[in-house]
């Protein structure tokens, strides 16, 4: 065996669990011990500039220099005696990632000494240069000045010795340059309107907020296998690899019991995030050999962003330390399921009600389903921006693969919830009768609550599934930021409810009573949605079928999926709801192509190199021992003998030929394809030429460096194998 793989097997079998030991037990007493929560908000600022900071917090109001110089002050006060010695204006760029540029509170004064100085004005804005950032054309690289501005509604938090302050991240002209912005603005949108939308039923509604609780799934892999297999150091994922001879199919890792290694990862890295606030409560083994889950609580949805992109950063930092690696990739291994990342989403208001979630009067459940009705008909004229939000290299690889969610976007809310909107839908139009609101409110809007209480019906096959309290959008890949999916069901639900609050509006106007104009809307919402319902198996080819005859798209590569960003539609979305505009989608929609395009360009070169440098040398080097091996068996053998027992072994010799000649001339031409997509200038049409033209070569190269994998000896075989990098 491989030096290097010898190594890295031993290093495996060698470790032990770590003996981590949280130092408070407690959950408790350390929860939001490294944030700038409220308590130590009320602790560190004064009387005026703690209110000023609350309203900035909890209503988004402007904080005058004055009150932010009291603020800064306080904040450095309070990091500095948590031992921090730096500031970060902690932001989200359009690379996926988090950024950001460390700079000292220390000043030096000119006589020798120095102080620790930090201002409103450096706390509310800074320019770093960040010109190397994806923009998209909005600015040339000459034109380097970005500016970071706090966004006091995620509070800051110290890691490591560094004050970290939650930012967004803009052009000089404005435009936003990173995934922070577009969900702030789509969030204040979608509370403007649906707090005029509870005004129907709740006078004392003055806020509401969107909500996300998300299920971050992931792989561990040993750091030293790790550090052996490049293309899952240079990618994220296994280029090549034959499936193991066991994988999943005995379901016996899903729940089961954590390994030790991993549960002392696991405590360690649940210790950190209570530290930082972020209040993770579930833990389990999810399917696949070696992949796990965790998952907080709900929180408003711009925090609950900010805790997950903090959390992914986190995850890599606590596993070295327990000789780790944290796989984010949507599918880091073939032949086993790959990794989302659900969003749970909901809508809540100031007075403490979920809006999707039934109450105990008729009333409170007619709001209910006004936001209910109101969400399905957001994603079913909306679908394909949906679909959209979730492309990328690696999520392509997941979808539909009988793990996730399929390609064609559709909604799932369980057989009795189906049978209260048919039951709705068969109300005549118009002013309703006595008889009728009667039937309503006692057989169809109050029961409803009975109807959730056991609502088990479940579809792991449905893309966007009501859970009984909010829509779990399931088809998000497990290394997406998550304000990407949230922007954009955010903005299509503010969309619709104006569209909805308009039509209610138009009926009272002309005379009709608010009940009955509401569910004279919903009616006609209910009929007009029907087609993005589904409540079969979304695997099925007889849903690929129905869902054609529908009119759904079933979009199964990211750069098609991506052109519904910027159709004139989309656009005007954008728009009207002041979330992005023209210039900001256009921008994103190259960004993004670009990212898929560079993605498989690395990955196609990664495995060029690793076909050309460890397996064709192994190969050939097994091939000469298999000869060696036959020129002496003819020297020993007669030859009716030989040409017995050396039949099988020559039969090897060829097909190993075969698969080297193979690997050789799939690597040229896959060369020869990029060259010929990467004169191509427009960003579309080169992504797709990789898509069609490179990618397949990869998929060839695949096969018969894994076909070699089964034929080589295994002391030779360069790299860790499934068998080693999954048990």
């Amino acid at each position: 065996m491989p030096a290097i793989r010898f190594a890295a097997l031993q290093q495996k079998l060698n470790r032990k669990p770590s003996d981590y030991q949280p130092e408070k037990l407690r959950i408790s007493d350390v929860f939001g011990e490294n944030v700038f929560n409220h308590m130590a908000v009320r602790e560190y600022i004064p009387g005026e500039a703690y209110k000023c900071l609350m309203e900035a917090m909890e209503h988004g109001t402007k904080i005058n220099r004055d009150m932010a110089d009291q603020i800064a002050s306080g904040m450095k006060s309070w990091a500095m005696n948590k031992g921090a010695t730096h500031y970060t204006h902690w932001f989200q760029p359009l690379t996926g990632a988090t950024a950001e540029k460390h700079d000292s509170f220390f000043q030096p004064t000119g006589d020798g000494v120095g102080i620790e100085k930090f201002t409103g004005s450096l706390l509310v804005q800074q320019e770093p240069d960040a010109s190397s950032f994806p923009n998209g054309g909005i600015r040339n690289t000459f034109e380097a000045r970005g500016y970071t501005a706090w966004d006091p509604t995620s509070p800051a938090f110290i890691l490591g010795r560094t004050l970290c302050i939650p930012t967004v991240f803009v052009s000089y002209t404005g435009e936003a340059l990173d995934n922070k912005t577009p969900l702030l603005r789509a969030l204040q949108s979608v509370d403007s309107i649906a707090t005029e939308v509870c005004q129907y039923f709740d006078k004392n509604v003055k806020k509401v907020v969107s909500t996300l609780g998300w299920e971050q799934e992931y792989f561990l892999v040993d750091a030293g296998l790790y550090e052996s297999r490049p293309d899952l150091k240079m990618t994220g994922r296994t280029l090549l690899g034959h499936a193991a001879a066991k994988g999943q199919q005995l379901d016996d890792h899903y729940f089961g019991s954590i390994p030790d290694r991993a549960r002392q990862f696991m405590r360690e890295l649940e210790y950190e995030s209570y530290k930082l606030g972020i209040p993770v409560t579930t833990r389990h083994n999810e399917v696949a050999p070696s992949q796990y889950e965790l998952a907080p609580m709900f929180e408003e949805a711009n925090v609950s962003v900010d805790h997950n992109s903090l959390l992914m950063d986190l995850m890599n930092k606590v596993a070295a330390r327990h000789d780790f690696k944290v796989l984010l990739h949507e599918k880091p291994y073939k032949g086993v399921n790959g990794s989302g990342k659900h969003n749970n989403w909901s809508l809540a208001t100031d007075t403490g009600v979920n809006l999707l979630s039934p109450g105990k009067t008729p009333k409170t459940n007619l709001q209910f389903l006004t936001f209910f009705v109101n969400s399905i008909m957001a994603v079913h004229d909306n679908a394909d921006l949906l679909r959209a939000a979730i492309a990328s290299a690696g999520n392509d690889h997941r979808l539909g693969a009988n793990e996730a969610p399929p390609a064609i976007i559709s909604v799932f809310i369980g057989s009795q919830l189906t049978e209260t909107l048919n039951a709705l839908e068969k109300l005549e139009k118009g002013k309703l009768s006595p008889e009728d609101k009667t039937n309503l409110k006692l057989n169809v809007v109050g029961k409803i609550p009975e109807i959730l209480l056991d609502n088990t019906d479940r579809n792991r096959t449905s893309p966007f599934a009501f859970t009984g309290n909010k829509f779990e959008f399931r088809a998000v890949g497990s290394s997406a930021n998550c304000a990407q999916p949230m922007t954009i069901m955010n903005t299509i639900m503010a969309s619709q409810l104006r569209k909805f609050k308009n039509a209610v509006d138009a009926h009272i106007k002309d005379g009709m009573k608010k009940d009955d104009a509401i569910f004279n809307v919903l009616k006609d919402y209910i009929t007009a949605s029907k087609g993005i319902l589904f409540e079969g198996d979304g695997y099925s080819e007889e849903w690929v079928k129905m869902a054609e005859s529908r009119g759904h798209n079933n979009v199964k590569t990211t750069p098609e999926a991506l052109d519904f960003y910027v159709t004139p539609s989309a656009i005007a979305l954008f728009e009207e709801n002041g979330v992005m505009n023209k210039v900001e989608v256009i921008a994103r929609h190259e960004i993004m192509l670009e990212e898929y395009q560079k993605k498989i360009q690395i990955e196609s070169r990664v495995l060029g190199d690793i076909a050309g440098n460890h397996i064709l040398p192994t190969a050939i080097t097994y091939q000469n021992r298999l000869i060696e091996n036959v020129k002496g068996l003819k020297e020993v053998l007669d030859t009716e003998t030989f040409n017995k027992v050396a039949k099988e072994q020559l039969e090897m010799i060829v097909q190993i030929s075969d698969y080297i000649s193979g690997i050789i001339r799939n690597k040229e031409d896959m060369i020869a394809a990029r060259k010929k997509w990467n004169k191509v200038e427009d960003i579309r049409e080169r992504s797709i030429g990789y898509r069609t033209e490179v990618f397949p070569y990869c998929e060839k190269i695949r096969y018969q460096c894994d076909k070699l994998e089964l034929m080589v000896d295994d002391e030779l075989w360069p790299l860790p194998k499934y068998r080693e990098l999954l048990f």
